[in-house]
């Protein structure tokens, strides 16, 4: 079965979505597409797969759309119930990308427990951060972050929001060094961190950067987003629906007219699929609690992507 009717499949399972017949629609469309229009650094798929893109220093490929933990996975034992069909439903859709911090609460902790009861730990791309001040200090917290997420390793080590981020960068090489860790990174959230951002990719080249982007917030198109394709780093995305705020914008509002032809029928899909046409966007990371809403992003990674001027149309409309 392929990844798209996998998604189909657990859409039909899931009878509280709402416009469910759209979604179905759109789930068999993509199914039948014949053609894609891949963008430089963008793998072909197999017939029915989840878009990849590749990681500059390496040559991997990670299909485009992952998964963020922070809020969503901030739960108590209650509310670890609907995360357990979320991430099933994530790896079942052919996604393996999940961001997480331990600055988020505890999300580590359940994400580090789900994952090991459903036995899909190697099926993960997982990257969490070093937010620490201090070599001594992120020694600890990194040696806590495994401990928590119940593995010995991870793929992505990144320095959160900049902070000390001479000592915590050269920390996380270190780490690579020792095979504890695959790559490593920077992130931030805020538009006037970009020009930072972007001069310390020049300098330093990491192996990936995250950053803010979204059809209402496009500052990283400015220097960051470029820095990154010249530079040979990979691209992760934060806050591709501001936060949630974007779905108020467009709660009685209808999808382009062109939407059919990019096999979207949601706003979320739409939101995703904007910032994944972007060449120099390696993957984005929404968070989502909602096995329904889990099933809806992972649709955004198949099918024909956004051109230049469906894009631009795009973000004029939110203006």
């Amino acid at each position: 079965m392929g990844d798209v009717s996998i998604v189909r499949s657990l859409l039909e399972e899931d009878t509280a979505m709402t416009d469910r017949r759209e979604f179905l629609a759109a789930a068999l469309a993509v199914a039948g597409a014949a053609a894609l229009r891949p963008l430089p650094a963008l793998a072909a798929p197999a017939a029915g797969s989840m878009l990849k893109r590749a990681i500059p220093s390496s040559g991997e490929l990670i299909p485009v759309i992952g998964a963020g933990t922070s809020g969503s996975f901030e739960v108590d034992m209650a509310g670890r119930e609907p995360l357990r069909e979320v991430l099933r439903r994530f790896v079942a859709g052919g996604a393996s990308v999940i961001d997480t911090s331990p600055n988020y609460s505890n999300a580590e902790d359940v994400l580090g427990d789900l994952l090991a009861e459903l036995g899909i730990r190697e099926r993960i791309f997982l990257a969490t951060k070093l937010a620490a001040e201090g070599r001594a200090a992120g020694q600890t917290q990194f040696a806590d972050s495994l401990r928590r997420l119940r593995t010995d390793k991870v793929e992505l080590l990144a320095v959160h929001n900049l902070r000390d981020w001479r000592t915590q960068l050269a920390l996380a090489r270190e780490l690579k060094a020792e095979g504890k860790v695959r790559y490593v990174g920077l992130t931030h959230f805020r538009d006037e961190a970009h020009d930072q951002l972007a001069d310390i990719i020049a300098a330093e080249k990491p192996d990936f950067v995250q950053v803010n982007y979204s059809v209402i917030a496009t500052n990283a198109e400015k220097r960051v987003l470029p820095a990154a394709a010249d530079n040979g780093v990979a691209v992760m995305i934060n806050r591709a629906f501001d936060d949630g705020r974007l779905f108020a914008r467009v709660a009685d509002r209808p999808l382009p007219a062109w939407a059919d032809e990019v096999a979207v029928s949601s706003w979320a899909q739409m939101f995703l699929k904007f910032v994944i046409s972007h060449p120099a966007v390696t993957v984005v990371i929404p968070a989502t609690g909602k096995p329904h809403r889990q099933s809806d992003n992972l649709l955004a990674g198949h099918g024909p992507l956004l051109s230049e001027a469906q894009r631009a149309e795009l973000v004029a409309s939110f203006r």
